[in-house]
């Protein structure tokens, strides 16, 4: 797109502008019937050309800074890295691809509480599977479990048994994705916990069990915590355990999570103070650049993933900007930001629990829990295991580890509720 005049170009970024809200979906048909206030509506996603056509032109005449002043990560993301991320999405990337795979999975929308929820639901072809409600964190999406979906609903295709499956229901937290944004204060973990719950009512599950890691960590532990009708156990791959009374002499893996707490406030909350407190000014900027956007995300993938600082080493580009992209079409840069805002120093924390719970550590997690810590919190701890490479992306670092994990989760939690 050269030359582009500015005449042109504004008429372009005009028009992507009056898109960003439309590119949510287009009903197919009402599930419960569309006048009933449980409606759940199948839609197929199908974003408007402008809107890529807008994209395609601010990637074009993206205004870059200078190069960072050291030889690693520590000014944030290198110019270098997101330049390449950037050269791809302009010249390579393909969005259409992702958008068929999101309409073949099955992709529908429910209003909950007055928000627009989004949410992938795909069912077992084994009766007796588990369902299963998997929540996302931030900087992720349900593209983060694209690829658990076929070994966690067809077992018996990817070395498991039929006794493994689960019913998935993957949800876009509100004001992210193609869920709503809350056009007011007060949606933090405990009311998107009860929308959650809500949703489980209104797809017919009577029985089910919840995970999570980072925000999905959070909402699984308001689940346990408000005793969700329903819920019989919930698996963390970010147990929230942020030390408990300290007694005595430390063991070796509670200095190790003292010593990554301690890390993590003096090195990398900064995007968390950011957007716990100002997320609306910083959101000017995540709006209006795909670029920043994509460094925004970016850098993240590549401090918390298991890859030495080099997200290219786990992730494809076309994995990276699917992700991005479901932060960059709605535009909800700044509506993912609040939940900071709502929750991170309220909401996120050590919560006592006496429902079923597991946990698994990955340890190139920026945050890696010890036993101990959990054993003091969680009354009913059924299971625990640390797996030895992967980090805060779990799923999508490690699919086949993630897997394993649930089904062995889950062996001892169904062995609890048949």
């Amino acid at each position: 797109m050269t030359g582009v005049s500015g005449h042109s170009r504004r008429q372009a970024l005009k028009a992507g502008a009056a898109v960003a809200t439309m590119v949510v979906a287009q009903p197919v048909h009402a599930l419960l019937g569309s006048d009933s206030p449980d409606a759940i509506e199948r839609f197929r996603l199908a974003v408007p050309p402008a809107a890529l056509e807008d994209l395609q032109l601010r990637l074009d005449t993206a205004r870059w800074p200078d190069r960072e002043t050291v030889g690693d990560g520590s000014q944030g993301a290198p110019v270098a890295k997101v330049r390449a991320l950037v050269d791809y999405w302009r010249t390579a990337y393909d969005w259409r691809r992702c958008e068929a795979e999101l309409n073949r999975l099955g992709q529908y929308r429910t209003t909950i509480d007055g928000i627009g929820i989004h949410f992938l639901h795909i069912r077992s072809r084994h009766a007796n599977a588990l369902p299963l409600l998997m929540t996302h964190g931030w900087p992720g999406s349900v593209i983060e479990f694209l690829k658990v979906i076929g070994p966690l609903t067809d077992p018996v295709a990817h070395g498991g048994k039929a006794e493994d499956a689960f019913h998935l229901v993957l949800p876009s937290l509100p004001g992210f994705g193609f869920s709503d944004k809350p056009a007011a204060s007060g949606w933090g973990l405990p009311r998107v916990a009860r929308a959650w719950a809500e949703l489980m009512r209104r797809l017919g599950y009577v029985r089910w069990a919840a995970q999570g890691g980072d925000w999905g960590a959070g909402v699984a532990t308001s689940l346990g915590e408000m005793r969700a009708s329903g819920l019989t156990g919930i698996h963390l791959n970010l147990p929230i355990l942020f030390p408990p009374p300290l007694a005595g002499e430390q063991n070796m893996a509670e200095k190790a999570a003292l010593a990554d707490l301690s890390h993590f406030g003096d090195e990398l909350s900064g995007y968390a103070r950011q957007q716990g407190t100002r997320p609306q000014t910083l959101g000017y900027g995540l709006t209006d650049s795909p670029v920043g956007q994509a460094a925004w995300i970016y850098e993240k993938l590549a401090e918390w993933s298991d890859s030495g600082g080099v997200p290219e080493n786990l992730f494809s580009l076309d994995e990276m900007l699917d992700n991005i992209m479901l932060y960059w079409l709605p535009a909800a840069g700044t509506s993912s930001a609040r939940l900071y805002w709502e929750s991170f120093t309220k909401d996120f924390k050590r919560v006592k629990l006496d429902i079923p719970v597991g946990c698994t550590i990955f340890k190139g997690d920026n945050f890696r829990a010890p036993r101990v810590w959990a054993e003091r919190t969680y009354s009913n701890l059924i299971y625990w295991n640390e797996r030895e490479r992967g980090g805060h992306f779990a799923a999508f670092e490690q699919p086949r580890a993630f897997v394993e994990e649930l089904r062995a989760w889950s062996e001892a939690l169904r062995g609890r509720i048949a």
